[in-house]
């Protein structure tokens, strides 16, 4: 799947991936190649996007993401770190 990870200031990830994990406000969910489409809110946590053996982490202040067509787009407040 294609990833991106956007703030409001900069664009921080620009990809493709294997699997992502992100802090949805209800717990923490994990989106693989071909999920379904969905819209959702992300709390104060962890993305984690996966590509193979490769990890990167990043922590964000909150958002929202669109998973649509196998394109994963994560619009968050703030990344943290």
């Amino acid at each position: 799947m294609f990833v991106e990870l956007i703030t409001p200031d900069k664009k921080y990830f620009e990809g493709e991936a294997t699997g992502v994990k992100v802090p949805g406000i209800n717990g923490e969910f994990e989106m693989l190649d071909r999920h379904a489409n969905i819209i959702s809110s992300l709390a104060k946590g962890d993305v984690r996007i996966a590509n193979g053996k490769d990890l990167t982490t990043f922590t964000v202040d909150g958002g929202t993401i669109e998973m649509l067509d196998n394109k994963l787009v994560i619009l968050a407040e703030a990344v943290l770190s």
